[in-house]
């Protein structure tokens, strides 16, 4: 069952029922799908390995394997182009599992309804606490030169994303060498600019449906 971060719309939740078995099958995760209109639409997935590295052949294998069972399902009607990625290093955060894993790095939360007049959030992540009440993100924001730590509610986010600092950089380069995973193409002065946009990690691949 997918939550508003892995698949925002009633179509990326459906596509995420079809994909998501697809994908753990081959022995991945889904992090991510969202189909983005325009002139053709564009399929995008994000997938990960549970215990994280993913290349440009896994991207391959998993395009594949979704574009068959999507042939057969057929949930899109017009043309669509499939792009499948990784998540790339300034990942998004769409299961509870990521904010315990990524627990003391820099994140941006959004929530879907104004909590304390805000639905915005930058701090660093603090673990998570599980309850019968809900399970909750924990944060730690500083306000008026104090940090505090804050909790938000899982069901409440409607975005969560690391903040790509030089820190995050070294610790997923670290972990990508130990797992012998080759990041292709790394520019490592295109992460001197902290607000980007790209969500790949040097990892996709991209496939047509006609």
């Amino acid at each position: 069952m997918s939550n508003d971060l892995i698949a925002k719309t009633a179509i990326d939740r459906r596509l995420a029922e079809i994909i998501a078995p697809v994908i753990e099958d081959l022995g991945f995760e889904l992090v991510r799908v969202r189909l983005q209109g325009g002139k053709t639409a564009t399929l995008q997935i994000m997938a990960d390995r549970p215990e994280g590295g993913i290349n440009v052949d896994d991207c391959g294998d998993i395009s594949v394997a979704v574009s068959a069972t999507l042939d057969v399902e057929d949930p899109i009607e017009d043309n669509y182009h499939l792009e499948v990625s990784s998540p790339g290093i300034d990942r998004p955060l769409t299961r509870m599992k990521d904010f315990e894993t990524f627990e003391g790095y820099e994140a941006r939360l959004e929530t879907n309804q104004a909590i304390d007049g805000r639905k915005r959030f930058k701090g660093v992540l603090a673990g998570v606490e599980r309850g019968e009440g809900g399970d909750e993100v924990l944060l730690n924001i500083e306000e008026a030169g104090e940090v505090q730590t804050i909790g938000l509610q899982f069901d409440w986010l409607s975005d969560a994303k690391l903040v790509l600092t030089d820190e995050l950089i070294r610790e997923m380069l670290r972990q990508k060498k130990e797992a012998g995973v080759q990041i292709e193409n790394l520019d490592e002065a295109a992460f001197d600019e902290i607000e980007t946009e790209d969500d790949n990690d040097g990892a996709n691949d991209a496939a047509d449906k006609e």
